[in-house]
C-alpha cells in the first residue's frame, strides 16, 4: 500500500517527464489535498514561465501524457490539475493496508539514531520544563525505531560539576539515610537550596564543598561513593517520573556529563592541534565563522577556561565525538529548549570545523518551546517556583477522575482509565502543537473529550471498540472485502491511507504534531462515518465492508498513539 499522495506525483513526474523531457521528470508536483477533488497538482502554474507556455497548455500536456487508470483529472482555473481516485482503488488499497502489520508504514533502510532528551539535573527535582523535551523526544524514538532504524536514546543528566561539592557536604552533615531518602522521594529541590543557602551564609561550609570538588573530581573513593550514592538514589526519583509519564527511558540510556570527564582534555588537546582551537585570553577557543558579538568582534566557543576549567560546550563536543565515533551515529537529534539555539549551533559548527559532523552525520537541534501559564508567562507557582512535574501529572489524573467520575462505579477500573486519560491528555497537548512554539497548560482544554485531545482520541478508539464489544465479534475477523457505496465511507478509506507518509514524515522533520493532527482528522472522518452509515445493522455485505473499515481505523488509532506514547483505554 503506498499514499495516495505518493502516487498521483510519481504519475505527474512521469508524465512531466514524457511531455517536456525527462530533466522535467524531477519536479515537485506541488499536489495538496484539495476541496474540488481529492487532490490538487499545480505543477503547470509554476512550470509555466520557465516553459514560456501558458499554464493551461502545460496542463494539458500533463494530462495527455499521464497515466490515468484509476484516476480522473480535469484542469480548472489557471491551470490546476483536479485529481478524483477512483473508489475501487481506494477500496483495494485500504484491504491492502488492513492486511499489512505496518498499516502502510514503510521500512527505511536503517540508520544509526541518537535521540537526547530529558537531561535532568541531578541534584534537582523534574519541573514543568522538563516536560516537552521528555515527552518529545520519547516519541521521536518510538517513530524512529518504528520505520526501521537503529535508536540510541541518551539521558544527558547533569550528574557532575562544581555543585555536587556542597551537595555531598551537606548529605554529610544532614546524614545519609535521611539525605538519600529524601533525594528519592524528589525532595531535590528543597535539598538543593538548603546546601546553597549553607554555602553562602557558612564560610566553614563553602571552604568545605570547595575542597570537596578536586577530591570528586580526582576520584577520591570516599567521595565517588558518596556520589554514587547520591545519583542513583536520585535516578529512583527520575525513574519514578519516567513510569508515571510511560517514556521508554531507562537506567541503560543514561550518558550523563560525568561519562564524558576523562575525555574532555584529549578533546581539547585535539581541536588545538588541529588548529579548529586557539588560545585567547588565556582560555581555548574555538571561533566558528559567521558568530560575532554586538561589537562585531568574532564570538568565541570556550572549550577551556584560563583557570583550566571545562564549560558545557566542551561536554557537548565530547559527547559529539563520542556519538559519532563510537555510537556510529548517522543523525543526532537534541531535544533541548530553544533558548539553547545558539549554544548548540556554535557547537555543531565547531564539530563541523573538527570534521566530526559532516555530510554524512548531522546533527539537529529540536527546538523545543516554553510551557506558559494562563497569563502567558512562564508557567510557575503562585510563589514564582517551577511547578514540580510530579504535582502537576498527580492533577491531572485526578482532574480526569473527576470527568468520568459519572461513567464508572468500580473505583479501581475508574482509576485506571483517569491515569490513561489524565496523562494522555497532558502528552497530546503537548505534542499536538510544534515543539518549538510555546503553549498555555491548560487543564480544562487538554482534559475535554471534544475537539484536538488525547481524550477525543482515546473516546473514538473506545468507541471503536464498543461496537464490536457489543456485536461481540473479533476486530480482527474483518480483512475485507470494503465496499465504497456512501460520501463518508469514502472520505474515511482515503483518509486510513495518508498514515504511512504521516510517519515518514515526523520521522524526516522531527515534528510530532504532523502525526497529531492526523489523527485528529481521521478520528471526525470515523465520528462523520459512525454517525451517517450503519454499522452492526447494516445488511450485508455492506456490514463486514463497514466492519473492516473500523477495524482498520481501530488499528491505525492504536499504532498512531503508541508512536505518541499514549495508552488507551478498553472503555471510557
Amino acid at each position: 500500500m503506498t499514499d495516495p499522495q505518493i502516487i498521483l506525483a510519481g504519475r505527474v513526474q512521469q508524465a512531466l517527464g514524457t511531455a517536456f523531457g525527462q530533466e522535467y521528470a524531477s519536479e515537485d508536483p506541488l499536489i495538496r489535498p484539495s476541496q474540488f477533488a481529492d487532490y490538487q497538482a499545480n505543477v503547470a502554474l509554476s512550470l509555466a514561465k520557465r516553459l514560456r507556455r501558458a499554464p493551461r497548455e502545460v496542463a494539458q500536456a500533463v494530462v495527455d501524457a499521464m497515466d490515468l487508470t484509476d484516476i480522473t483529472v480535469e484542469i480548472s482555473g489557471p491551470g490546476f490539475l483536479n485529481m478524483t481516485l477512483g473508489d475501487d482503488w481506494i477500496a483495494a488499497q485500504a484491504v491492502r493496508q488492513l492486511a499489512d502489520d505496518r498499516l502502510g508504514v514503510p521500512q527505511s533502510a536503517p540508520k544509526s539514531i541518537v535521540v537526547d532528551y530529558s537531561a535532568p539535573n541531578a541534584a534537582k527535582e523534574m519541573h514543568v520544563g522538563h516536560l516537552r523535551t521528555t515527552i518529545v523526544g520519547d516519541t521521536l524514538a518510538r517513530v524512529h525505531e518504528h520505520v526501521g532504524h537503529d535508536v540510541t536514546r541518551q539521558n544527558h543528566l547533569g550528574d557532575w560539576g562544581t555543585p555536587f561539592g556542597m551537595l555531598i557536604e551537606h548529605l554529610i552533615d544532614i546524614g545519609e539515610d535521611e539525605a538519600l531518602t529524601r533525594l528519592a522521594s524528589g525532595d531535590g529541590n528543597a535539598f538543593y537550596q538548603e546546601a546553597r543557602h549553607k554555602f553562602d551564609d557558612d564560610r566553614t561550609f563553602e571552604e568545605r564543598s570547595r575542597s570537596r570538588v578536586p577530591q570528586l573530581q580526582g576520584g577520591d573513593p570516599a567521595t565517588l561513593r558518596l556520589w554514587r550514592e547520591f545519583i542513583e538514589y536520585t535516578k529512583r526519583y527520575f525513574n519514578h517520573v519516567y513510569s508515571v509519564l510511560g517514556v521508554t527511558l531507562t537506567d541503560d540510556h543514561i550518558a550523563g556529563e560525568s561519562m564524558y570527564n576523562t575525555m574532555l582534555a584529549d578533546v581539547c588537546d585535539e581541536l588545538e592541534s588541529s588548529g579548529v582551537a586557539q588560545i585567547s585570553e588565556g582560555a581555548l577557543c574555538v571561533f566558528p565563522p559567521g558568530f560575532t558579538g554586538r561589537d562585531g568582534t568574532p564570538l568565541p566557543l570556550i572549550i577551556r577556561k584560563s583557570d583550566g576549567g571545562y564549560g558545557y560546550a566542551t561536554t557537548d563536543l565530547a559527547a559529539i565525538r563520542y556519538r559519532v565515533r563510537d555510537l556510529k551515529a548517522d543523525r543526532i537529534l537534541y531535544v533541548v529548549g530553544a533558548t539553547q539555539s545558539l549554544h548548540f549551533q556554535m557547537v555543531f559548527a565547531a564539530a563541523r570545523m573538527a570534521g566530526w559532523l559532516h555530510d554524512d552525520v548531522k546533527a539537529e537541534h529540536v527546538q523545543i518551546g516554553s510551557v506558559l501559564g494562563a497569563d502567558g508567562k512562564m508557567f510557575k507557582t503562585r510563589s514564582g517556583a517551577s511547578i514540580k512535574l510530579t504535582e502537576l501529572l498527580d492533577e491531572a489524573v485526578g482532574r480526569a477522575e473527576t470527568v468520568i467520575a459519572e461513567r464508572y462505579d468500580d473505583p479501581a477500573l475508574r482509576k485506571e482509565i483517569a491515569r490513561k486519560v489524565g496523562i494522555g491528555g497532558v502528552k497530546y497537548a503537548d505534542l499536538s502543537v510544534s515543539h518549538d512554539s510555546e503553549y498555555v497548560f491548560d487543564f480544562d482544554r487538554m482534559l475535554a473529550l471534544t475537539g484536538n485531545t488525547g481524550p477525543y482520541l482515546q473516546y473514538a478508539t473506545a468507541r471503536i471498540r464498543s461496537i464490536f464489544r457489543r456485536g461481540e465479534l473479533d476486530p480482527a475477523g474483518f480483512p475485507g472485502p470494503i465496499t465504497l457505496g456512501e460520501p463518508s465511507e469514502r472520505a474515511l478509506a482515503l483518509q486510513l491511507l495518508g498514515f504511512g507518509a504521516v510517519v515518514e514524515t515526523v520521522a524526516e522533520t522531527s515534528e510530532p504534531h504532523r502525526l497529531c493532527n492526523y489523527l485528529f482528522d481521521l478520528a471526525q472522518s470515523f465520528t462523520s462515518f459512525y454517525e451517517s452509515c450503519p454499522v452492526l445493522k447494516a445488511e450485508e455485505p455492506v456490514r463486514t465492508s463497514r466492519l473492516a473499515l473500523s477495524a482498520l481505523t481501530l488499528r491505525v488509532l492504536v499504532q498512531g498513539l503508541d508512536l505518541l506514547g499514549i495508552e488507551v483505554p478498553e472503555r471510557m
